[in-house]
């Protein structure tokens, strides 16, 4: 008989400790009572189930046997054979292919259909049968430590499968972390009830961190190993642009300005194409705040990296002249294969084009378009057959 009262109370405490349900404590509790059982007084392949009663604190015992059926089991035949084949060194073709498919049958974990018929009419292969077992209150110290292991076994268990599940939630989210150790090809953040890895290759460039440090980070993807939950996060991913804005624009979440596409460079530049769902609100303006407040505080998160804010436009021509903002682009002509000619004047070119041509490169990434820049006199465009006949040359020199 089990003290109720004294039990409700530890079940209160792990709960809240490890952060779990109390069904899922009391059910480690109850497999834990049941391995003590086992261990004092049951038979070696016997499965058994233990259920406490919350009201009384009785305990109830059961053993369990799977309903199985011939072409289930291996034949007294067939283990014969296997048995001899083993005893040469040899591997029996038929356990290669069955192994996993058949059974040896143990009447400790198993009972025949016939059988269980008797117990109940209506039971079918791969039903399980409870055999009520006599209850016991007295166990020897092997069957407590035994019990004492499968309860710290089944709440680490328990408390890794709700980590992972909690963690899963937040994949494409954004989280808090700290900074806990720095290693050459990788940053391990303290993510409160896990560590986070950050690789090198979603490290921002020339970004450096440093213990203590906390930042906000993109959850890319949860994985499951055989030593616990791993979070992959990410300070490079365009996805963390995107999350910053919500929590400082509130008109994102309310669905009157959207997100249409983002361009990043990590550590040096980003293009953010945004529209606007409700009349009479600027959707640029709104991304940038009163006095650049909004825009400055995702900035501050990013350590300075820059920002444009591009209005989205659903005709290619506005767009692309839009994405090559700051430049102004007098005329964008559409070309053949996804190609575009955008014509800015000539001393917007190097504006236009961008340092080692970053603001053209990000403006093609924005927007879907290859695009060629140059002024009304043709100065600082590649054309498209000036591009078709380089490709080919370089392809010539690397068949060399």
């Amino acid at each position: 008989m089990i003290d109720i009262k004294n039990l409700t109370v530890l079940l209160d405490q792990i709960a809240e400790e490890k952060g779990l349900q109390k069904e899922r404590v009391m059910e480690a509790i109850e497999q834990a009572i049941a391995a003590a059982y086992k261990k004092e007084y049951g038979q070696r392949g016997q499965a058994i189930k233990a259920k406490i009663n919350t009201k009384t604190g009785k305990v109830d015992f059961w053993q369990l046997k799977l309903v199985v059926d011939k072409d289930m089991i291996y034949s007294d035949e067939e283990l014969e054979q296997m048995k001899e084949a083993r005893e040469k060194g040899e591997t029996w073709p038929l356990e290669e292919k069955e192994e996993k498919e058949k059974i040896r049958f143990n009447p400790e974990r198993h009972i025949m259909l016939a059988d269980a018929k008797k117990e109940k009419s209506d039971a079918v292969v791969g039903d399980e049968l409870e055999f009520k077992l006599e209850p016991k209150e007295d166990y020897g110290r092997i069957a407590a430590q035994t019990a004492k292991q499968v309860v710290l076994q089944k709440i680490r268990e328990a408390e890794r499968e709700t980590v992972l599940l909690e963690f899963q939630s937040k994949e494409g989210e954004l989280i808090s972390g700290l900074v806990q150790r720095v290693e050459p090809r990788m940053v391990f953040f303290d993510l409160g009830k896990i560590v986070g890895i950050l690789p090198r290759e979603e490290q921002v460039p020339g970004e450096f961190y440093r213990p203590g440090q906390r930042l906000k980070l993109y959850v890319m993807r949860v994985e499951d190993s055989p030593k616990g939950p791993t979070v992959f996060i990410s300070r490079a991913h365009p996805k963390l642009v995107t999350k910053l804005f919500e929590l400082e624009v509130p008109e994102i979440g309310a669905g009157t300005i959207e997100i249409k596409a983002i361009a990043r460079e990590p550590g040096s530049r980003s293009k953010v194409g945004v529209d606007s769902h409700a009349a009479g609100v600027d959707p640029v303006g709104s991304m940038v705040g009163q006095r650049g407040t909004r825009v400055s505080a995702v900035i501050n998160e990013l350590g300075g990296e820059k920002i444009d804010i591009i209005e989205w436009a659903d005709d290619p021509e506005n767009f692309i002249s839009h994405a090559l903002s700051p430049a102004r682009v007098l005329q964008v002509e559409l070309l053949d294969k996804n190609m575009a000619k955008a014509v800015v004047p000539e001393d917007q070119l190097s504006l236009a084009i961008g340092r080692e041509g970053q603001n053209v490169r990000l403006a093609a990434k924005l927007t879907g378009w290859k695009i060629d820049v140059c002024t009304p006199e043709g100065k600082g465009m590649r054309g498209a057959e000036e591009e078709k006949k380089s490709e080919e040359e370089i392809e010539k020199e690397s068949d060399k």
